[in-house]
């Protein structure tokens, strides 16, 4: 029996290949009338970069500040995929509706990816990739690594094109 995929957790760094990647996200819910989670993580400060912080700052204005941080990525990304939604859908009012959710946690990358695929009961992940070592060779991001090997969701790795950029992006 074939695999139904319901879920499909889009992971992203919002850096200049998520649009390339996310149209990958969309095109697999459309095409298995599924409901897209995205996510994306803020790493934390190190702990000396904390510290360092505190001597200028109280913990509370930290914490507020980051309280800030994740409301406002969420928000960008809100409207990045807003914007791709509306550019690749045209009027369909489903096409925005298939994105349930947006999370924005404070952590590791990989951590972040893994523990939301847990805690969504996702189907599938979908995630780029775009790293190169300096001859060339295709080597996969320390993040896109870790998920591949400690995922026990499949997950879709979308090569970014050397260079994308988009426009508005």
């Amino acid at each position: 029996m074939l695999p139904k995929i319901n879920k499909i957790l889009y992971a992203t760094g919002m850096g200049a290949g998520a649009p390339h990647v996310f149209r990958y996200a969309l095109a697999m819910a459309r095409q298995h009338d599924a409901e897209i989670i995205a996510v994306s993580a803020l790493e934390p400060l190190s702990t000396f970069a904390q510290n360092l912080v505190e001597l200028h700052i109280s913990h509370e204005q930290s914490e507020e500040i980051h309280r800030s941080a994740r409301l406002r990525t969420k928000e960008q990304l809100k409207q990045r995929i807003a914007q791709l939604c509306e550019k690749e859908c045209g009027i369909d009012p489903q096409c925005a509706q298939r994105v349930s959710e947006i999370r924005i946690e404070e952590g590791l990358p990989a951590s972040i990816i893994l523990a939301a695929a847990e805690n969504c009961d996702v189907d599938l992940i979908i995630m780029g990739s775009h790293r190169h070592t300096v001859i060339g060779d295709s080597l996969l991001g320390t993040t896109t690594h870790k998920v591949l090997h400690s995922a026990t969701t499949p997950v879709l790795v979308v090569r970014i094109p050397e260079g994308f950029h988009e426009e508005g992006f």
